[in-house]
This record gives structure tokens, sequence and C-alpha cells, in this order.
């Protein structure tokens, strides 16, 4: 990534190019956990970096969440694949925000995603914003919801029996690491497979 601009010196004019262009995965066959976000910010598509925008909470949370044993900067990235953890996305667009995206987008990046995972079979599938993923895989009430007022994530179609979407509950990144969601029923594992 030489040519790309680190995030604190991105220009409007970097940041009005990058809506162009393309993040790649950061993916591997056989991984431990594949986080998934739903689109890639201007800022990392600008810097060609993930989670890269100032102020991002997904590293850090990681590290407090005991995925990584140290806080990694978004230039050691290539270090999560060693560690058996990847990062996509839903949709591969850049924008500034997600309500920039189409529900034809979505739908479609949903479809994509379940490519990849039945392809790449990472043990666990980490959706980081419900809201968009549910949108994406159009499910008005979502998987598991006894009340229907409960936003659980909607299962896609996965043929691959291994290949598990669900297997942690939606997450959040706050300040004291990734947590589940806040409709999340106590005592669910969480990402370390604790309670």
């Amino acid at each position: 990534m030489t040519d790309r601009p680190p995030p604190e010196h991105c220009t409007r004019a970097d940041l009005d190019a990058a809506r162009t262009a393309r993040l790649p995965d950061l993916v591997r066959p056989g991984l431990r956990v594949l986080f998934c976000g739903i689109n890639p910010g201007l800022r990392s598509a600008a810097s060609g970096l993930h989670s890269n925008r100032p102020g991002n909470r997904f590293r850090p949370a990681l590290h407090r969440s005991g995925f990584t044993p140290r806080l990694l900067t978004a230039a050691e990235q290539d270090e999560l694949l060693t560690l058996g953890l990847g990062i996509s996305n839903l949709v591969d667009r850049p924008t500034a925000g997600v309500r920039e995206l189409s529900d034809d987008e979505r739908r479609s990046g949903a479809r994509l995603l379940t490519a990849k995972v039945e392809e790449l079979r990472p043990a666990r599938v980490a959706p980081l914003g419900v809201t968009g993923h549910r949108a994406a895989f159009t499910a008005p009430r979502a998987h598991g919801s006894r009340t229907g007022s409960e936003p659980r994530l909607p299962r896609p179609p996965m043929t691959r029996p291994d290949a598990r979407f669900d297997a942690l509950p939606p997450l959040f990144c706050s300040e004291d690491g990734i947590r589940p969601g806040p409709h999340e029923r106590p005592g669910r594992p969480t990402p370390s497979g604790k309670p």
C-alpha cells in the first residue's frame, strides 16, 4: 500500500478517490474467526488498511477481548491472519457511512458473503453491525427471536454445516472490548467462549 496516505493525512481528494477504491479482504482458508463488517469506510479504503479511521474501536476491542496478545496497529493487520482472524465486509464499496448503501447492495453482499464463507470455511463468522447484517439477509424477524422484539441476526443459507454464522452473538466494539449486543441473553457465550 505504498501510494496510500495514512488516515490522519487523508485529504478531501484522497477520500473522494477512495469511493472507487477496493479494500481487499484479509482472509485465508480455515480461519478461527472471520469478522465481517458492513462495508469499508473512506479512510480505510484510502489507506488500504481495515479499521483505519482514527478512533475506530475494532482493534483496541480485539485486544481487550483477548483475541490479540497486544494492541495491533492497522499497519500490522496481516498479523491477524497468523492468529487465525480475518476481516471481510458485506459490501465492498467504500462509503462515508452505511446509510449510503442500498438494500440491493446489502442483499447482493449477503450472497457473496455466504459463498465466501463456504469457500474459506472459517470456524466462526462474527458479524459486526447487527442492523446491516439483518437487512442484508432480509429477515423481517431475526433468527432465534421468540417475540420478534429481540434483534437476532438471521442465519444465512449456508450449505456446509461447519460454516457457523451465528456461533458468536452479534458483536459490538465498545471501550471495554468486543461484547455481545445489548439484547443478548446473559450467560450466552462471548467471543472467548465464556458466558
